[in-house]
C-alpha cells in the first residue's frame, strides 16, 4: 500500500519513549512514510478508525534467527518477516549463526540485499565475533560494518577466551558497535539440557547450573570496566545475572541486557513432560528467577524483551530430550505473553510498551522506537484485549516449535505500518 496521506483515529497513543512521554487519546497523522502531527480532529484522504485500541512505535526485536542463508527449510527472511509484522514487530535484528555464518561483508550484504527484496519489515543483522563461531581469531568486524551490522556476537556460543574476548571489545569500541554476548560457561554448563535444580533430578535430564550463566558474565563485566566497550548480555535468565547487571549499571559501565518472554512466562517445571518445545538456551529457570527477572524488568535493569525466535523443523525437535536442538518460536506470541503480565497488575504498561519500542531502539542505537512528530511512521497498532488461539496452521513462520501451540492468548497487534505502508492488517482496516 502506497504510504500517501492517512490519519489513524480515536486510539490511546502511547509513547514512553518521547521526551515527554505521551498517553493520551488522539489521532495520528501519517504523511509520506512520517508522523507529521498528533492532536485530535485530524483529517486527512484516509480516515482510519483505531478507537479502543493502542498505537505504539513499532516493536523492535534484538535477538532473532532468520535462518538464511543455509536453513531455510526452517525459516527464511520473507517468513520470517512475515511473522515479525504479524507480532507488532517493525525492526528485528538477526544472528549470525548462518551457513555459511555471518561472519564477513558478503554474507552480510546478501541478508541485507534479501531483506530489501522480500522483508515484510526491517531487518538489522548482527556479525559474528569470531570466523565461523569458532572462537579462535576474530571476524572481519570493520567490513561487516560498513555492510550494515549493527553489533556482533557468537549467539549460541560464548566467547571463552577472555584474551580473545578483550580483543573483540576494544574493536566494538572503535566501531561503535555493543558485543552481544551469550553467556555460558561451558566447562560449567558441561552440556546439561536444562536448568539443573529439583525438577531435572526428578525428571532424570541431566542439568547446568544457574552459575554457568552468571560466572561468565561477572568475568566479562571486569573486561568491559577495563575495555570501556558496550556490552550486551543476550537472554537473561537468572536472578544472580540480573543483580550483577543492576550493579555494574550503578557503577556507570555501558551494561545493557535483555529478556525473553519464555523466560518471564516459564520455569523448568515446564520441562517435566519432556516437550522438546520448552529446550531453550539458556534454560528455564526456577520460579524465584522468574520473579527477579520480572523485578528487574519492571526497574529498568532489563533494557528490552527480546525474542530469540528460533525455528526448527520436526527433524529437530522430534527427538530426545537431551538431542534437541534448543529453541522456541516467539515473535509472535511475544505480545500476548507480555501483555499478560500488564493485566496480572506485575508489570507496568508503560514499562512493557518501553521494552518492546524505545529500549531496544536506545540499546543498539536504532531509529524508531518513538511516535515524535517528523520521526518515521513505524507504528503498531495493538488490541489489548484481542484473544489468539495459536495453531500450527495460524502460525506465519514455516516451523512450529512453540510450546504454545492449542492455547489461547490475549492481545495481539491487529494493524503494523512500516513507514506508513501496511504490513499487517488483521482486519483489513487499509483498503
Amino acid at each position: 500500500m502506497d504510504p500517501g496521506d492517512l490519519v489513524l483515529r480515536g486510539g490511546r497513543v502511547f509513547d514512553p519513549a518521547a521526551q515527554r512521554p505521551i498517553d493520551q487519546a488522539a489521532d495520528v497523522r501519517i504523511t509520506n512514510g512520517r508522523i507529521v502531527e498528533i492532536g485530535r480532529g485530524l483529517v486527512a484522504p484516509r480516515i482510519i478508525d483505531v478507537r479502543d485500541l493502542w498505537i505504539v512505535p513499532g516493536l523492535i526485536d534484538l535477538h532473532v534467527h532468520l535462518r538464511e542463508p543455509g536453513q531455510e527449510y526452517k525459516e527464511d527472511i520473507e517468513t520470517g518477516t512475515r511473522a515479525a509484522a504479524a507480532g507488532g514487530f517493525t525492526t528485528v535484528c538477526c544472528m549470525p549463526n548462518t551457513k555459511p555464518v555471518n561472519d564477513q561483508r558478503a554474507i552480510t550484504e546478501l541478508m541485507v540485499r534479501r531483506a530489501r527484496e522480500v522483508g515484510a519489515v526491517r531487518v538489522r543483522p548482527i556479525g559474528a565475533i569470531t570466523q565461523g563461531l569458532e572462537g579462535k581469531s576474530l571476524a572481519d568486524i570493520a567490513e561487516m560494518k560498513e555492510a550494515g551490522i549493527v553489533a556482533i556476537s557468537d549467539d549460541g556460543r560464548p566467547v571463552m577466551n577472555a584474551g580473545l574476548l578483550r580483543r573483540a571489545f576494544e574493536y566494538a569500541r572503535t566501531f561503535d558497535l555493543p558485543l552481544v554476548q551469550h553467556a555460558e560457561d561451558l566447562d560449567l554448563a558441561e552440556g546439561g539440557a536444562m536448568n539443573e535444580g529439583a525438577v531435572s533430578t526428578r525428571i532424570g535430564i541431566k542439568g547446568q547450573p544457574a552459575c554457568a550463566e552468571s560466572s561468565m558474565v561477572a568475568r566479562d563485566l571486569e573486561i568491559v570496566e577495563w575495555t570501556g566497550a558496550r556490552y550486551h548480555v543476550a537472554h537473561v535468565s537468572t536472578a544472580r545475572t540480573a543483580a550483577l547487571v543492576r550493579d555494574a549499571k550503578r557503577r556507570g559501565l555501558p551494561v545493557t541486557c535483555e529478556v525473553t518472554p519464555h523466560h518471564l512466562a516459564l520455569t523448568d517445571e515446564a520441562c517435566s513432560h519432556y516437550d522438546t518445545r520448552t529446550k531453550v538456551m539458556p534454560p528455564l529457570r526456577t520460579a524465584a528467577d522468574q520473579e527477579a527477572l520480572l523485578e528487574a524488568l519492571a526497574d529498568g535493569t532489563i533494557d528490552a524483551i527480546a525474542t530469540d525466535h528460533a525455528p526448527h523443523s520436526p527433524v529437530e525437535k522430534d527427538v530426545e530430550f537431551e538431542c534437541a536442538a534448543p529453541g522456541m518460536l516467539g515473535l509472535e506470541t511475544a505480545l500476548p505473553i507480555i501483555l499478560d503480565f500488564v493485566r496480572m497488575g506485575t508489570l507496568d504498561e508503560r514499562r512493557a510498551i518501553a521494552a518492546l519500542t524505545g529500549g531496544p531502539a536506545r540499546t543498539f542505537g536504532l531509529p524508531g522506537g518513538t511516535l515524535a512528530v517528523g520521526a518515521v511512521a513505524d507504528i503498531t497498532v495493538i488490541d489489548p484485549e484481542r484473544p489468539l488461539t495459536l495453531t500450527a496452521d495460524s502460525i506465519s513462520s514455516k516451523s512450529k516449535n512453540s510450546p504454545f501451540l492449542g492455547q489461547t492468548l490475549a492481545g495481539r497487534a491487529v494493524l503494523t505500518l512500516l513507514e506508513g505502508r501496511s504490513v499487517y492488517d488483521l482486519d483489513g482496516r487499509i483498503k
